[in-house]
């Protein structure tokens, strides 16, 4: 796939022109997003993608199509989990909810940026080093049985703790306690002060980071492209701020996320070291020669993924509606109710326990 500079530079335009309005209509004043803002700024971003992907279908056919959607659902169906430690960064900090847009916003875009320096950094290592694929896959399988014993829905509910990024940049300024309004730096007695939401956007665009190690080399299982791989991660990302807002309280019920990624991420590994084996050049495997292994298409991988993420969202909702008809159960099950008349239960476990019976 051969793409003139002047594309990159026409693409990277629009994402910023959408970042843009983005920014002049909902941070213009800020306030907290609710459920039907957040759903329609998610249906305009899908649909750009979605747009993003037909374009290519056109220009450069279904093949290169088939491999940014596939990137594109595997992108945002794992930036999903960065969600969780979203949630635990803003109540740690206390982030007031008109400015949690704000600081998703600028954490995000530093994530974007870091994101396409492990981009880069990954095509030049692939298109130098073959075995660079076995790397990935085997890392992307560790990384799957590693999540898979992370227990149902992930370990989410561990206190936060700052991380050295976070650390080292409370070290370069001092912060204050209060948020000013939502300012990122003020003065104070003719002193300059960092705000906890400068903190806050760094530790947002530092989390997304470590997520980017497993989702970099996913998606290189999904195309060797690098500017498919890039529009996949800029327009996930992009919505991932307002998915954020849509979702709430929903991301607890997602019981079952970090086994569907972990499967996700284990197809997607397998996939990289059958390939690496299909075009295997290491001297000490097969004595340099290919081996002749099936390989996995983008129709197959597409069809995986997508049948991964419903199969999980429909259990994990199954599973919580349950926990709550049980819970709700146990509830009402009392021994005696505030008025001291019990249940017909109740009553009857009472005549049980009576002396003599």
């Amino acid at each position: 796939m051969s793409v003139p500079v002047w594309i990159w530079l026409a693409t990277i335009g629009g994402l910023l022109v959408l970042l843009a309005i983005d920014l002049v209509i909902v941070d213009r004043k800020p306030h907290e997003v609710g459920v039907g803002e957040a759903a329609r700024w998610v249906t305009f971003y899908v649909a750009c993608a979605v747009l993003f992907g037909i374009g290519i279908w056109m220009f450069s056919g279904g093949t290169h199509a088939g491999e940014f959607f596939a990137g594109y659902i595997t992108e945002y169906s794992l930036s999903v989990d960065n969600l969780f430690i979203f949630l635990v960064v803003m109540s740690a900090f206390k982030v007031p909810a008109i400015h949690q847009h704000k600081v998703l916003l600028v954490g995000i875009l530093l994530a974007l940026v870091f994101r396409g320096v492990f981009i880069a950094v990954g095509a030049a290592a692939i298109s130098q080093f073959s075995w660079v694929f076995y790397v990935f896959g085997a890392f992307l399988v560790y990384t799957a049985v590693k999540l898979s014993g992370s227990g149902l829905g992930g370990d989410h509910d561990e206190p936060y703790e700052e991380n050295r990024v976070t650390k080292w940049a409370r070290k370069l300024f001092p912060v204050t306690d209060d948020y000013h309004d939502g300012q990122v730096f003020t003065k104070i007695d003719g002193k300059r002060f960092a705000t906890p939401m400068f903190i806050v956007m760094i530790a947002i665009g530092s989390a997304d980071l470590m997520f980017a190690v497993d989702s970099i080399p996913a998606i290189f299982g999904l195309t060797k492209e690098p500017f498919l791989v890039f529009a996949a991660n800029a327009f996930a990302l992009m919505g991932l701020r307002q998915l954020y807002f849509l979702l709430g309280g929903l991301l607890r019920r997602l019981v079952y996320l970090s086994i569907g990624l972990a499967v996700i991420l284990g197809f997607i590994g397998l996939k990289m070291v059958l390939e690496a084996l299909h075009t295997n050049t290491l001297p000490f495997i097969n004595g340099g020669e290919h081996l002749n292994v099936p390989t996995i298409g983008i129709p197959l991988s597409l069809s995986v993924i997508i049948g991964v993420l419903i199969i999980t969202a429909v259990a994990s909702l199954m599973k919580t509606r349950r926990d709550d008809r049980k819970n709700v159960a146990s509830a009402k099950d009392v021994v005696t109710d505030e008025s001291g008349e019990g249940t017909e239960t109740d009553r009857a476990r009472i005549e049980a326990d009576r002396p003599g019976r």
